[in-house]
């Protein structure tokens, strides 16, 4: 039975948080503490949004869930810039993150397009 694990947006949110989480572990530094904890909820609430919206079934409730966690996605990004920008977390980790991250974004966007077309 499909769920919303089966989805590849919901794969990528999944990897991306769990490695926003090791990075917060590994890189965390004192005056980087609200970069590491508005990345770590901004993670998160890609992957829960695909989840719960997911649950609504093909409703615009779902849609707007999707549109929610795009936005998130593009903070997530903007976080991890910002991060590799001011060199708080390893080049090599962040750019990886980041990657996965753009990925879930193309993911999402095709997600509402087909809702917007059906």
């Amino acid at each position: 039975m499909r769920d919303h694990r089966s989805l590849h947006a919901w794969q990528e949110a999944r990897a991306v948080v769990l490695g926003t989480i090791e990075l917060a572990r590994d890189s965390w530094k004192p005056y980087a503490a609200a970069v590491f904890s508005q990345l770590q909820r901004a993670s998160l609430s890609v992957q829960l949004n695909i989840a719960e919206g997911y649950a609504f079934g093909d409703s615009p409730t779902y849609s707007r869930h999707l549109r929610i966690a795009y936005g998130s996605a593009v903070e997530t990004g903007e976080l991890l810039e910002i991060a590799l920008k001011a060199n708080i977390v390893a080049v090599n980790r962040g750019l990886g993150l980041l990657t996965r991250n753009r990925r879930s974004q193309r993911l999402l966007l095709g997600l509402l397009r087909r809702k917007s077309t059906s």
